[in-house]
C-alpha cells in the first residue's frame, strides 16, 4: 500500500495540547470520511481540539444491537517541533502516531473504503476520533460513555500486540493528590509545638505502599511528594502525588477503602488532610459479552485471534467500563510508542485492514449480536 496519505498526518503535528494541529488532523479525517457518505458531527471544544462522531447510513439508527462502534484518538504526545519526520523502508513506516494511534485510526478508514467501494454504502457503523486520550481523556471520557451505551459492540484501533493479539483487558487507573497541613515550629527552638506534615507523609507513603497486591495485579504507587520550608523548620505542609492500578472492581473497591481511611487517620496528632483526584479510567475485564464478541470475529475470519491484557490504559477501558462488549488493539503492530523511535509494520497494516474489512463486511449488516448463518447475503455493486 502507499503511506503517502497517512505521511499527510502523521507529519501534522496533533499534540494534545495543540488545539489547530488536532483539529486540523481532524478535518483531514473528516474530508475522508464524507467521501464515504459519513456525516460528520463536530463536538466543539475551546480549550483542547474538538471530537469528532461520524454517523453512517443506518437503517434503524435506534437499534443498539445492530449497531457497531469504532474508537480512536486525534492526539499525540510529542510537542510542537520535538518528532514530526515521516520515513519508510521495505519493513516499517516511522513517525509521531504511526502506531499510536493514527496509523490505527487508518487501518480503520482504509477498511471501509474498501467497504464502500464493494456495496456503495455503509451502515450500522459509526465511529468517534477524541482529542485528549494521551492526557487522560479528562473531557472526552464522559462524551465516549455516553455515546457507547449506544451501541452493540465496539472495536479500539490503539495498536496490535507483537504477534496481532487483541486486547481483552486493561488495567482500570487512579490518580490522586494527598495534602497534609502540619504546623510549622523551629526546629531547634521549638520542635515539640510543631505537627509534622513530612512525618505524616512518610508514615502515609509507607501504608499505601503496602495496599499494592502482584499477586492480584494491583500496585500503588506514591510517584511525587513535596513538602517542608526548610531543614530548622518543622514541615507545616506536604503533597503526595499516588496513582492506583488494578485488574478487578473488587480490588479497586478495596484500595479505595483503605485509602479513604487513611486519609481520615493520619499518623501525626495534628495534622489535617485533603484527598483530591480519582478514578481517570475504570478497568477494562473480560466478559463472557465480550468473548461472544471474540468468537463471532473468530468465525467470520476462520481463525483465532491471540489475546492478551495490558497493564496500559486506554479508551477502550471507558467503553468497557458502561458495559458494552469492547475489543481493543485493532490498529498495526508497532513499537516506540511515545518516543522518537515510534514505528509500525507495513505487512501488519495489510493484514490489520484485511482483518477489519471483512469484521465491518459482515457487521454492517448483520449487526453486533446478529446470527453469522442468518446474515444477508449482499452483492456488491457493479459499475454501469
Amino acid at each position: 500500500m502507499n503511506f503517502k496519505e497517512l505521511a499527510s498526518i502523521i507529519e501534522l503535528n496533533s499534540h494534545t495540547r495543540n488545539k489547530s494541529g488536532v483539529d486540523e488532523n481532524g478535518r483531514i479525517f473528516s474530508a475522508w470520511m464524507a467521501d464515504l457518505g459519513f456525516k460528520v458531527e463536530v463536538i466543539a471544544r475551546q480549550s483542547i481540539g474538538n471530537h469528532i462522531k461520524f454517523l453512517s447510513q443506518d437503517v434503524d439508527s435506534t437499534a443498539k444491537n445492530n449497531r457497531l462502534l469504532l474508537l480512536g484518538h486525534l492526539d499525540t504526545v510529542f510537542p510542537v517541533n520535538s518528532f514530526t519526520d515521516f520515513r519508510q523502508d521495505d519493513e516499517w513506516i516511522y513517525g509521531p502516531g504511526v502506531c499510536d494511534m493514527k496509523g490505527g485510526n487508518y487501518v480503520a478508514l482504509c477498511a471501509l473504503r474498501r467497504l464502500h467501494a464493494e456495496f456503495g454504502a455503509i451502515r450500522h457503523i459509526d465511529m468517534l476520533l477524541v482529542s485528549d486520550e494521551e492526557t487522560g481523556s479528562d473531557d472526552s471520557k464522559y462524551l465516549t460513555a455516553e455515546v457507547a451505551k449506544g451501541y452493540g459492540a465496539c472495536l479500539v484501533f490503539e495498536a496490535a500486540g507483537i504477534n496481532h493479539e487483541v486486547v481483552v483487558g486493561r488495567k482500570g487507573v487512579g490518580t490522586f493528590k494527598i495534602y497534609l497541613a502540619g504546623k510549622g515550629a523551629h526546629a531547634g527552638n521549638h520542635y515539640a509545638d510543631g505537627c509534622n506534615a513530612n512525618l505524616a507523609a512518610a508514615h502515609m507513603t509507607v501504608a499505601l505502599h503496602q495496599l499494592t497486591d502482584l499477586e492480584q495485579g494491583t500496585t500503588v504507587n506514591v510517584g511525587k511528594i513535596n513538602g517542608g520550608i526548610g531543614a530548622n523548620t518543622v514541615s507545616p505542609k506536604a503533597e503526595l502525588l499516588v496513582e492506583v492500578r488494578y485488574t478487578q472492581a473488587a480490588e479497586r473497591d478495596r484500595v479505595l477503602t483503605e485509602l479513604n481511611h487513611l486519609v481520615a487517620h493520619p499518623q501525626v496528632e495534628g495534622v489535617k488532610v485533603r484527598l483530591s483526584g480519582g478514578i481517570q479510567r475504570d478497568v477494562m475485564q473480560p466478559t463472557a459479552a465480550q468473548a461472544q464478541l471474540l468468537t463471532r470475529i473468530e468465525s467470520i475470519l476462520g481463525y483465532s485471534l491471540p489475546t492478551e491484557q495490558r497493564g496500559g490504559v486506554s479508551d477502550a477501558n471507558i467503553v468497557a467500563s458502561v458495559g458494552v462488549p469492547t475489543l481493543d488493539g485493532f490498529g498495526p503492530f508497532g513499537d516506540g510508542d511515545h518516543t522518537p523511535h515510534e514505528r509500525a509494520s507495513k505487512a501488519s497494516f495489510e493484514r490489520r485492514i484485511d482483518e477489519v474489512t471483512k469484521i465491518l463486511r459482515h457487521f454492517a449488516f448483520a449487526g453486533p449480536f446478529a446470527s453469522i448463518s442468518a446474515s444477508p447475503q449482499l452483492q456488491p455493486q457493479t459499475e454501469g
